[in-house]
């Protein structure tokens, strides 16, 4: 199958969030295709799980672990230097990192502060360490930010949450935007947009077996690789459940707020559910 050109063998791909879930799927992907791949994670047995994992497809001396708090710049910083020392180069970055949903309006300003350093901070800090030194290698390459559904329809409940997959948003779309008008930069910027995934932020919420509505980890990275190689910006992922069409109806009418000067979140206001309900109907 034809791939993007930075995922190619004994190419250099860094994945955050790679213990668990989407990020260690991609991982490894990355190492079946014979690339050498750095798993950054928070310190644990889930991550060194991880990296005995990808070593068994991908070899020992491919696969580093490198504890890291996204949220922490330094962190970030030392992610990078580890990776290049290792391999010279990356290829691939898939920031990936996050934390589980929450973080109501009036909520645990706490909690607010957590989620927004991982969500959002790991994906600044990632993009603002890592971009420069892979635009300055002149060679193909790829950065991946996983967004959110629910930080481009921002449902009501959890506000914390969309606010930092809304910035990811913001984040990558800005990086794309930099990256096409900087003269001979070869690097690509992709948003990742998952459906209904059953990951361990799935099993932090009391779900204990994958709903018949979820996709598995490696679904989406099924889904994400061709879209790279498509030279797609927005990977959005259906589900078990949740068609294209469907979501192309939610997000169509949460601008059409804007547009049509509604009530804010009207998709959930009780004047317009019949109308929100008849537009899902007709797609």
């Amino acid at each position: 199958m034809a791939q993007h050109p930075a995922i190619a063998p004994n190419r250099v791909a860094v994945v955050t969030g790679a213990a668990s879930g989407i990020g260690l799927a991609a991982a490894r992907r990355f190492a079946e295709l014979g690339m050498k791949v750095c798993l950054a994670d928070l310190p644990g047995e889930a991550l060194e799980r991880a990296v005995e994992e990808v070593a068994g497809t991908g070899g020992s001396s491919n696969v580093l672990a490198v504890p890291t708090d996204v949220g922490r710049r330094e962190d970030v910083e030392a992610l990078r230097d580890k990776a290049m020392a290792a391999f010279g180069e990356v290829a691939v970055l898939m920031n990936n990192a996050g934390t589980e949903g929450g973080g109501q309006l009036f909520g645990d300003p706490q909690r607010w502060q957590a989620i927004l350093q991982t969500n959002l901070w790991g994906v600044v800090n990632g993009v603002q360490v890592f971009a420069p030194a892979m635009a300055g290698q002149g060679t193909p390459c790829a950065i991946i930010n996983t967004g959110s559904k629910q930080g481009i329809t921002t449902p009501p409940g959890e506000t914390a949450y969309n606010v930092s997959k809304a910035g990811v948003k913001v984040v990558t779309e800005a990086l794309a935007h930099e990256l096409r008008n900087r003269p001979g930069c070869r690097v690509t910027a992709h948003l990742l947009i998952p459906g209904f995934v059953f990951t361990g932020l799935t099993r932090a919420r009391g779900v204990k077996e994958k709903p018949a509505g979820a996709w598995s980890p490696e679904q989406v990275v099924d889904f994400l690789l061709p879209a790279l190689e498509r030279g797609d910006f927005y990977v959005l992922c259906p589900d078990n459940e949740t068609t294209r069409a469907m979501d192309e109806v939610r997000i169509r009418w949460a601008a059409g707020d804007l547009i049509e000067n509604r009530p804010a979140l009207s998709r959930w206001h009780p004047a317009f559910k019949d109308a929100f309900a008849k537009a899902m109907e007709d797609q």
